[in-house]
């Protein structure tokens, strides 16, 4: 399998929340939080990714509170 290749979010930073997705896995969306490589991946199909963009574009999916 071919390392995966990640791209993180034009509107990440280097202090918020950040995230990073890899669209060069076969069948699949890797998404990672970019100040954890390391830790867990959430791995979708391309279609529920791009479900979940639309729903994000739509505003029917908002950003957590923060703490």
């Amino acid at each position: 399998m071919a390392r995966l290749m990640y791209r993180k979010s034009s509107f990440s930073t280097a202090d918020r929340e950040c995230v990073e997705v890899a669209t060069n896995m076969p069948g699949a969306v890797a998404i990672r939080d970019s100040k954890s490589p390391g830790g867990p991946i959430l791995c979708l199909t391309p279609a529920a990714w791009a479900d979940f963009r639309g729903a994000v574009a739509a505003g029917r999916i908002e950003a957590a509170p923060r703490a």
